[in-house]
């Protein structure tokens, strides 16, 4: 069935690589039809991580995350109104080339840069979780080392996007994000029905579980839905409106008019699949009560390990067919999400720190290509050394320190847009990666000094005090240099 999978991954790639060129790699000739690019973000803008640790965790974290959710919304209005008008106005290729018109050579490297190690180790660690699962229920028992898996999977990748890249991914994603769409729904409909319950009886089970409350009491709860909310927002104007992956996307559609449609339909469904999480995680858990299976406990808390549940019950407790669905489903978001990241990583460097516009066409093809195996390896390296560290506190912090360079592009944009003042250029990779230190130390004391935790709101501190660092380095704007607004 995997390997099934791949072949209508190849097939597709085949048959939208044709005349494959770097205007087509990059941005999709920017012909893309707005509705293929909505559907086609949603696989993008999850992934397996998303796909294991949304319904596992509702034990403990409730509907906290629909505070999240809703946030979203605001975020997307966000990059519609502003982001978009401005990156269609200049008709860019890389988002970043704004930061280069707007402040210079080192505010243009810097951003592009903190997206480069953002994008590659998130990418990798999301890899690396979702191939944990798979060499558990599948390549173990065929005697496949996690080395040859990571690798094979990662060239696959590779090879069904080496030619086409977001002319080909807009397709393959559609694809995989109706493949995960549906283990979704499976998943739900075969436990509804273990548990005979109707949709007016799914819709009950659900709405009068303790775990869909959201919490609106302690302002100090990491949980607490303003918080939750207000960080939703800023993340999606982060991690999508200011990420090259997403906004690639979005970049490739026919004009500004089309894209803002896309945006909002697929805030539209972006919201509705996250209910859906949420409501799979609720039945997962009434699920496994009902039938007494003993969920997977961490021994030192003696808590259920919430990304576990998930694999767990469908590898073991569902049948066959659904715990193929479940492989499949899973696959589809990891590699909707992975595919993507690594042509936008490509797409970057090509743009940002090589200025690949500056060959020839025949040259610019063998630079993207060699760029993307490049990276394609790159991937391959840091996932083995998460492996080698095998050490999960120890890698999720990795992941959560890449989650901090998010901080300094929030910082960068916000006072390109919202300010007229200039920088002195040479100085904001010094600010970028002192925001990013000093938030991690406040967030690793603020429990001690105020009772307060931090949550995703740790964002918007970090782009506060890169905002700051940056208005102390600030200038009168000097117009010829920065022609752009």
């Amino acid at each position: 069935m995997i390997a099934g999978y791949f072949v209508v991954l190849v097939i597709i790639a085949l048959l939208t690589s044709r005349k494959a060129t770097s205007e087509s790699f990059f941005i999709a000739n920017r012909n893309a039809p707005w509705y293929m690019v909505a559907f086609a973000m949603i696989g993008t803008s999850l992934s397996g991580v998303t796909f294991i640790s949304i319904p596992g965790m509702v034990a403990s974290q409730s509907w906290s995350y629909m505070a999240v959710v809703l946030g979203y919304i605001v975020g997307y209005l966000v990059i519609g109104t502003v982001l978009m008008p401005m990156y269609y106005r200049l008709r860019l290729v890389s988002i970043y080339t704004y930061l280069e018109q707007r402040f210079g050579f080192w505010s243009y490297k810097t951003g592009a840069f903190f997206f480069l190690i953002s994008r590659a180790v998130g990418a990798a660690f999301r890899l690396f979780l979702v191939a944990g699962v798979l060499q558990l229920a599948v390549f173990d028992s065929l005697n496949v080392p996690f080395a040859v898996t990571v690798s094979i999977s990662i060239l696959l990748i590779y090879l069904y996007t080496f030619r086409g890249g977001l002319k080909t991914i807009l397709w393959t994603d559609t694809f995989q994000t109706m493949a995960m769409l549906v283990c979704v729904f499976v998943s739900i409909y075969l436990m509804a029905d273990e548990l005979n319950l109707g949709f007016a009886g799914l819709v009950k089970t659900v709405k009068e579980s303790a775990m869909s409350q959201i919490y609106f009491s302690d302002p100090k709860d990491d949980k607490f839905f303003w918080k939750q909310f207000a960080s939703g927002a800023f993340i999606t104007i982060v991690m999508t409106g200011l990420d090259q992956d997403l906004m690639q996307k979005n970049l490739s559609c026919r004009n500004l008019q089309d894209a803002q449609k896309n945006m909002f339909w697929f805030t539209i469904a972006i919201v509705v699949v996250n209910v859906f999480f949420l409501s799979l995680g609720v039945l997962l858990y009434q699920f496994a009560a009902a039938k007494g299976i003993t969920l997977p406990t961490n021994p030192a808390t003696g808590k259920v390990i919430g990304d576990n549940v998930f694999p767990l019950l469908a590898t073991n407790h569902f049948s066959l067919f659904a715990g193929i669905v479940f492989i499949l489903g899973i696959i589809a978001v990891t590699y909707a999400s992975a595919d993507s990241a690594l042509t936008a990583l490509t797409t970057s460097f090509c743009v940002d720190m090589l200025d690949i516009k500056q060959y020839e066409e025949k040259k610019q093809t063998r630079v993207r290509q060699l760029t993307h195996f490049g990276f394609s390896l790159v991937l391959i390296v840091i996932i083995l050394i998460f492996r080698a560290i095998n050490d999960q506190s120890v890698i999720t912090a990795v992941f959560k320190a890449a989650g901090y360079t998010y901080g300094p592009l929030l910082g960068l944009y916000s006072f390109g847009l919202f300010t007229s003042r200039g920088l002195h250029d040479r100085l904001v990779p010094y600010v970028c990666v002192a925001a990013p230190l000093v938030t991690w130390f406040i967030n690793a004391n603020s429990k001690t000094w105020w009772g307060y935790e931090f949550g995703f709101e740790i964002l918007i501190l970090n782009g506060l005090l890169t905002f700051l660092g940056l208005l102390a380095i600030s200038r009168a704007r000097v117009p010829e240099l920065n022609p752009v607004a």
